[in-house]
């Protein structure tokens, strides 16, 4: 006996293995289908046979009070189910180090598979060198592979494939904010191939972590380099919150351009006054033959991405590993000019409220991969219009801390805050000399073919996994 939806049959024996859900989640998404495929397997084993550490390897945390600081003596990186896809953590909150020494086993180790819980289910990150010390949330699933019996990169791979997410999905409960905890996972069916295969899989998941390791590493090695390169060592490290608060203070000559205190506040100013110390150009005098401007407002019809459709990334994806969970579009009735950029260009998220832990004044280098997609009108687009100012040298700049917080104090808006266009245009970029800025520009274009070789990699460990799961069931 079995009911049949439009596409998949469903029997009525799997009411009872799934304790009598009635939700359609688990017999509707193919997460049943895929473990009867994967226990029909000739070798499969529980993922909780597989997994050792805290709580036998598949944990959590409970929910507790967190406490945030801005000084990195006192605290450590913290990763939520957002932030863990990231592939810049540069910006990411810090936790105190009291708080997190109460809860240990929430330090993610690498090679970690992450596993988001709570609210979007079944995102997933491998946890890379850089990461060490880092700490996670209690709406991250930690996955920890025991080395004896299988290799890391081999069970993220499976976890991560179109196996494994729909099984983790299923799990989820909760008609609002949906979760998945970590009794859900143990059961589910690992496939285990000989052992040349799975190091093979492992091994391109590894070398695509010191890849995505190694780009972090290039974009604050060339910002670094820009900031002493021009003299302003004392840049690099750059403490917002240790010069006190814009209060009390007085402007002189303010017009009718803006009336706003946030754009004459004395910290941006200040900043803006070093930078003007040392040669620099204006944003408005290097694109000037460029681009310097929001994404126009077009109307967007939907595509598919079978028959040529691209993804619209917005704001929120921009900073991810990759674009997750983007509206697709139809190139052929959009107009080229309003969503897609040229090589090099640095979006910068323009549109939002600056809270500390928010995207708005953070950059982005769109090239390699991503120029086949198209971008959201709320980015601010800044593309050189000089050949001897590259884009990449533009990025190393504008992706600092310093370039973030003077672009949250030229906010234009009374809902929503923008990019007040009149003063980013005298924006002062610092100049380099000429072989100074070829140098830096080009870690920044090495840190972003990183970036592109790693999702290869994993494209490339994904691939040989799901064929020999279809290759072992024919």
């Amino acid at each position: 006996m079995k009911v049949t939806s439009l596409d998949n049959p469903v029997k009525v024996d799997w009411f009872f293995e799934q304790g009598f859900r009635l939700d359609p989640s688990p017999y509707l998404s193919g997460a049943l289908e895929a473990r009867k495929r994967l226990e029909a397997l000739p070798n499969t084993v529980r993922l909780d046979s597989v997994t050792a550490g805290h709580n036998g390897g598949i944990f959590n945390g409970p929910k507790f009070s967190r406490l945030y600081l801005n000084d990195p003596e006192y605290s450590v990186p913290f990763l939520g189910s957002t932030d863990m896809l990231e592939a810049d953590f540069s910006y990411l909150p810090q936790l105190s180090k009291d708080t997190a020494a109460a809860l240990p086993y929430l330090k993610v180790q690498p090679g970690m598979s992450l596993i988001s819980c709570s609210g979007t289910i079944g995102r997933m990150a491998y946890v890379r060198p850089d990461m060490a010390g880092f700490w996670s949330s209690q709406d991250v699933i930690k996955v920890q592979a025991d080395p004896g019996k299988i290799r890391s990169g081999y069970l993220y791979t499976f976890l991560r494939s179109g196996f494994g997410i729909p099984m983790i999905v299923s799990s989820a409960y909760g008609a609002i904010i949906q979760h998945i905890e970590p009794h859900h996972l143990v059961d589910l069916p690992v496939p285990r191939f000989d052992a040349h295969l799975e190091q093979r899989i492992h091994d391109l998941v590894e070398e695509a972590a010191h890849l995505r390791a190694a780009f972090q590493a290039g974009l604050n090695t060339a910002t670094e380099d820009l900031f002493r390169s021009v003299g302003l060592p004392e840049l690099i490290d750059y403490r917002w919150h240790d010069k006190g608060r814009d209060l009390g203070f007085s402007v002189e000559g303010v017009t009718s351009e803006s009336l706003r205190a946030i754009n004459f506040a004395g910290r941006a100013l200040d900043l803006i006054s070093r930078l003007m110390s040392v040669e620099h150009r204006t944003l408005g005098d290097v694109c000037e033959s460029g681009i310097l401007r929001y994404g126009l407002i077009r109307k967007r019809i939907d595509g598919d991405s079978d028959a040529g459709g691209v993804k619209l990334v917005g704001q929120r994806q921009g900073w991810w590993t990759r674009p997750e969970d983007c509206r697709v579009i139809s190139p052929t009735h959009t107009p080229t000019d309003s969503v897609f950029v040229p090589d090099e260009t640095v979006l910068v998220a323009g549109r939002g409220m600056p809270s500390e832990s928010g995207l708005f004044g953070r950059a982005i280098m769109i090239t390699g991969e991503w120029l086949a997609h198209a971008y959201s009108q709320d980015f601010f687009r800044v593309a050189s219009g000089d050949d001897e100012v590259p884009g990449a040298y533009l990025m190393a700049f504008l992706r600092s801390k310093v370039a973030l917080r003077i672009f949250r104090s030229m906010l234009n808006g009374s809902g929503p805050q923008m990019i007040h266009i009149g003063l980013v245009t005298r924006f002062p970029v610092p100049m380099a000399d000429r072989t100074d800025r070829a140098r830096i520009a080009e870690t920044v274009r090495r840190a972003y073919r990183d970036r592109d070789r790693a999702d290869v990699l994993d494209d490339e460990a994904l691939a040989l996994l799901t064929q020999a799961i279809v290759g072992a069931e024919a």
